[in-house]
């Protein structure tokens, strides 16, 4: 593991400073890009207009006429998260402007990913006047062409990177050619939001709400934090209001009777909500069902305003959370034993398939096979009738869709489809006799892309931190804060002496440990049962620990030798 110390542009921290923020904070944001105290402020004001959007005003124009023609619309949804509360915000935003709305998702297991002809022949049995896809739609060239055969309108919203070719169909998304919206990392759940903010802004210039200025759509914005979150899109400026107003909304009591479901099934309080909670309790759970089952269980749950209903369904989601972690520890042992016949070392990347493998859970297997390997890793599943469906995740320093098409274009008899981002992305396989080219292809383009440093393991921090701003303050005043993809959580390297260590919860070291000037700190080493050395150098960051109502300093370690 090598320790870097993140850069601080001087001409950055210094107007942060003169700007009246902590010296620590200062070099924080600085080394993340901020120039300006102004980019740290989250009040709505901040929000990027939505008139910055190629396509919506088209857009938002067709959704106010089938407003007043009262047309049914249906919303067809992606099966992960982000998917899942864009389908909510669309039917709770379209509803609360007067539309007559209901939603489609494709199950993972029957029909594969985004709008598919398959999936429009579906949609055609609701007798839809117009279908919106959410988180989807961006690469549905055959599905929109087998909608208009239909006689069936389709607007886009998506924020996935295009191929070659783009559906005949007005769109919105922020990474469309053309379009110049100042973040292009919204969520699919963002582009929904905003899609709906224009959408207000028409119906009010055609004076539907009339002398009112219509439904409050910051309502909306608790399931806007969560699909952001879930997705791991970067949190910029514009997504860290998103989250930080949706946030807000949970710890004062104001979030969807979905989300204070999930909350409890998690045994998390709203109250203390953070973008953590968010990632790594919530997202998961309601992850589970497009997973294993249908995600019309979590599009139900977070659409309604029951509560007993919210709670029944949200545990029916984490038994289901539950299920998907024994089947990926089966899958990751057996991924491992196939992995200790193989000399990984000397490969750039890792391409595995098992016919045994669950097909919703690959993703997450890709994803902790990159983490112990710090190499590119796809993994395959059967996907029936002879193909084979694979998800991967990347590492710093490969677009891994950028590799895949590279891919296809060199070879196009192996990929039948792809898409996806630069750490994250989904494929299909004609047949497991194409895995073998396919790995094959595969290193070879990730060689020529890649630089060999990329794959030595980093760990980046800011650099040392006094002992004197070793305080409580400091901790809530970081903890306020919106921190994840793309904006990460301070660390700060010292040496400390371990004064005391004892193994809590079975995997977990609660310690004491003591710096240069005997000042003592609690700590905690999350996921690490192996004592530690008297003496360590660690990597840690400040956090806020709350007991009994009491409220401490306590350090995580995130890396300790």
């Amino acid at each position: 593991m090598q320790i870097l110390t993140r850069a601080v542009p001087a001409d950055a921290e210094q107007a942060l400073l003169q700007a009246g923020l902590h010296p620590v904070e200062a070099r924080v944001y600085a080394a993340r890009g901020v120039h300006d105290a102004g980019e740290l402020e989250t009040e709505l004001r901040h929000l990027l207009p939505p008139d910055g959007l190629l396509g919506l005003s088209a857009v938002a124009a067709r959704l106010a006429d089938a407003i007043t023609a009262q047309e049914r619309i249906l919303i067809v949804a992606d099966y992960d998260a982000d998917g899942a509360t864009a389908c909510a915000v669309g039917l709770r935003g379209l509803r609360l402007l007067g539309a007559v709305v209901d939603f489609l998702v494709p199950n993972r297991f029957e029909y594969g990913y985004g709008l598919t002809p398959e999936i429009v022949d579906l949609a055609a049995t609701r007798k839809p006047k117009l279908i919106v896809t959410v988180d989807n739609g961006i690469a549905s060239v055959a599905g929109v062409a087998r909608a208009k055969a239909l006689g069936i309108e389709v607007l886009v919203t998506d924020h996935h990177l295009p191929g070659d070719a783009l559906p005949d169909a007005p769109i919105v998304n922020p990474n469309q050619p053309g379009c110049t919206f100042g973040s292009k990392h919204l969520a699919g759940v963002g582009v929904m939001f905003y899609t709906l903010l224009g959408l207000r802004a028409e119906l009010r210039r055609r004076g539907a709400f009339g002398e009112e200025s219509g439904p409050n759509l910051a309502v909306l914005l608790d399931l806007v934090a969560l699909g952001t979150v879930a997705d791991v899109v970067k949190l910029d400026a514009n997504n860290r209001i998103l989250v930080d107003q949706g946030l807000k909304r949970m710890r004062t009591g104001k979030a969807c009777a979905g989300i204070d479901a999930l909350y409890r099934a998690a045994g998390r309080e709203p109250r203390r909500a953070s973008a953590f909670d968010l990632g790594f309790m919530l997202g998961p759970r309601l992850n589970a069902a497009g997973r294993l089952d249908d995600m019309s269980l979590g599009i139900a749950c977070l659409t309604t305003d029951d509560a007993d209903q919210a709670l029944a369904m949200a545990r029916q989601l984490d038994q289901l959370n539950r299920e998907r972690r024994d089947i990926e520890a089966g899958m990751q042992n057996a991924a491992e034993a196939t992995l200790a016949k193989v000399d990984v070392g000397n490969q750039y990347t890792i391409t595995l398939f098992d016919a045994d493998f669950h097909q919703g859970v690959v993703g997450l297997l890709a994803s902790r096979l990159k983490d112990k390997h710090h190499r590119p890793a796809i993994v395959f599943a059967d996907a029936g009738e002879g193909g084979i469906k694979g998800s991967g995740r990347s590492i710093p320093g490969l677009h891994l869709r950028d590799a895949l098409d590279l891919v296809s274009k060199r070879h196009p008899e192996l990929i039948q489809r792809f898409g996806g981002h630069a750490m994250a992305a989904g494929l299909t396989l004609a047949s497991e006799a194409a895995l073998k080219p396919f790995a094959l292809a595969f290193e070879t383009v990730c060689r020529e892309l890649m630089d060999a440093q990329a794959l030595h393991r980093t760990i980046e921090t800011d650099g040392e931190l006094d002992s004197a701003a070793m305080t409580l303050d400091l901790a809530e005043r970081l903890d306020g804060r919106v921190w994840g993809q793309g904006f990460p959580a301070p660390r700060f390297v010292g040496q400390f002496r371990v004064v005391q260590q004892r193994i809590v919860g079975e995997k977990h070291l609660k310690l004491s440990l003591a710096n240069g000037r005997g000042q003592q700190f609690d700590a905690m080493y999350f996921q690490h049962d192996e004592p530690l050395p008297d003496q360590v150098d660690a990597v840690y960051q400040l956090s806020v620990n709350e007991w009994q109502g009491r409220r401490s300093l306590q350090l995580l370690l995130d890396f300790a030798q």
